[in-house]
């Protein structure tokens, strides 16, 4: 049934939570690992009986998100019913679990979505527009005060950031860090996804551009309330590691170009670039490790962190012109 997977201790109470949550009969016939991801386990489950189909079940099982399991859970349940009635194309609710009460370990169950993640160096050029425009989509998701996400919280700080001990340019770092160091700027707040890039974006159609479309957006448990400016910047990072920086530096001009509105203070911007990038300090290669299972081998720790190095030194550039 597991198809070679380590279904885990405890798989069975969880074989039967989905299969009462799914209903009709169901009956989990094979699981099969999903790759891509680094903060949850994910599995796409066969299951047959009245309606056969396949469906998607994430389960948080490192400490740290098996702590924190109950709020992203909820929240990301909530924003899949919320996404239901909107144009966006997110997975349906099934059911959650978030404090683990029936599941092995706390666990969201749900639809499967067409398409693959796609974040091979051919076909890059053509997927970014449509990145943008589904950024923006998602943007200008109305919500009432009821729906509406927590707002925003930074994953750093002037005093947080840790600067590379391998760096020959700390006095780079430095100046990236004192922008930060300021009151946030004023913003126009949106619905964000929060931690959108190409790693939960999924595709459909060829790499050449025939056909090609946004099919569905995963990963929503980060979901907030707060500058566009920051879910442009989270998906300008995640690029430059992947591509190079310029294709970071890119990314804002793809998501103008779509119709969206940024800071109009380039100061402004460059704090939030800033504040996003500086994140993914010292050990930006973590979030490489997902990526070079999808086949980015390429991505080595040392190729990452010269790409983040670059692209801060990209964006004081951009915001000197």
């Amino acid at each position: 049934m597991d198809d070679g997977v380590d279904a885990g201790q405890g798989w069975d109470t969880t074989r039967l939570w989905v299969e009462k949550s799914v209903g009709g009969g169901a009956r989990v016939e094979r699981v099969v690992t999903l790759h891509g991801g680094w903060t949850s386990e994910m599995r796409r489950l066969y299951v047959g009986g009245d309606r056969p189909r396949s469906v998607v079940l994430r389960s948080f099982v490192k400490e740290f998100y098996v702590r924190h399991a109950a709020g992203l859970l909820t929240r990301e349940a909530d924003v899949l019913t919320l996404l239901g009635r909107t144009g966006v194309p997110a997975a349906e609710l099934i059911a959650v679990d978030p404090r683990g009460e029936h599941c092995a370990h706390p666990s969201l169950l749900m639809s499967l979505l067409p398409g693959e993640v796609r974040i091979d160096i051919p076909g890059a050029e053509q997927r970014t527009p449509l990145l943008a425009r589904q950024l923006l989509d998602i943007h200008r998701v109305e919500v009432g005060a009821s729906d509406r996400p927590r707002d925003y919280e930074a994953w750093t700080s002037a005093d947080r950031v840790r600067v590379p001990e391998t760096t020959r340019r700390p006095e780079l770092w430095q100046r990236a860090i004192d922008v930060i160091r300021r009151q946030p700027p004023a913003y126009r707040p949106v619905f964000l996804h929060r931690d959108f890039h190409p790693g939960n974006v999924l595709f459909t159609g060829t790499g050449t551009g025939t056909g090609l479309r946004v099919s569905g957006v995963v990963d929503w448990v980060e979901t907030s309330w707060g500058p566009a400016d920051l879910d442009v910047a989270h998906c300008s990072t995640n690029l430059a590691l992947l591509y190079g920086a310029p294709a970071g530096l890119d990314f804002a001009g793809q998501y103008a170009a779509a119709g969206g509105q940024l800071s109009p203070d380039p100061l402004d911007r460059l704090y939030w670039y800033l504040l996003d990038a500086l994140a993914f300090a010292p050990d930006a290669e973590k979030v490489a490790v997902p990526w070079r299972e999808l086949g980015r081998t390429d991505l080595t720790p040392g190729l990452v962190r010269e790409r983040l190095e670059a692209y801060l030194q990209g964006l004081f550039e951009l915001t000197s012109e």
